[in-house]
């Protein structure tokens, strides 16, 4: 497997930048898409997933391995730059999945993509992240847990929430909370 993130970024601390293009290489993909999915917003996505490694190489980087696993770091300071982009851009959803065949069932898949997504934006944050890290990430309770900083309970009571708040939203297009937490797997 290589390195551990940690033992990675001491050696970035030292200055080697092959640490940082294994670090980037293993943590950037993850990052991006849970940035995507709190903002769905592409420019803002790759923004901030880039800024969070420019954050963690700077003299004055915070990341306290006795508080936490740098992935956790991570995905907060990507958390955190995408919740401000968001706040100051209202940045929006778009539907970029095509099916092939049929155009009706295209135009059709599209249009629920797309309200899937838009429910999915509009939920409040803890909410939306529980949904992310859970359904679409496929993360485990105890990893969406330790990623976002809170209990294992807290993580899935917002789920559940989540999952029932897009089930109102999205009943027009016949989804269940059940059908919603399997649909971008």
């Amino acid at each position: 497997m290589g390195p551990s993130d940690e033992e990675l970024y001491r050696r970035i601390r030292k200055g080697d930048r092959e640490a940082l293009a294994a670090l980037y290489e293993r943590r950037e993909p993850a990052l991006y898409r849970y940035a995507l999915q709190l903002t769905g917003n592409r420019a803002t996505a790759e923004e901030s997933t880039h800024e969070a490694f420019l954050q963690l190489i700077q003299p004055g980087a915070r990341f306290d391995a006795l508080r936490g696993s740098l992935e956790a770091y991570l995905y907060g300071a990507v958390r955190n730059l995408a919740r401000a982009a968001y706040r100051v851009q209202g940045v929006g959803i778009v539907g970029e999945r095509a099916a092939e065949g049929d155009i009706v069932a295209t135009l059709i898949e599209e249009e629920t993509t797309r309200a899937l997504n838009v429910a999915v934006r509009n939920l409040p944050l803890g909410y939306r992240e529980a949904v992310v890290l859970c359904d679409l990430e496929e993360r485990s309770y105890e990893d969406a847990a330790r990623l976002v900083g809170c209990p294992v309970g807290t993580i899935r009571s917002r789920l559940f929430r989540a999952r029932r708040l897009l089930a109102m939203k999205l009943r027009p297009y016949g989804m269940s909370p059940e059908r919603i937490a399997r649909r971008e797997r």
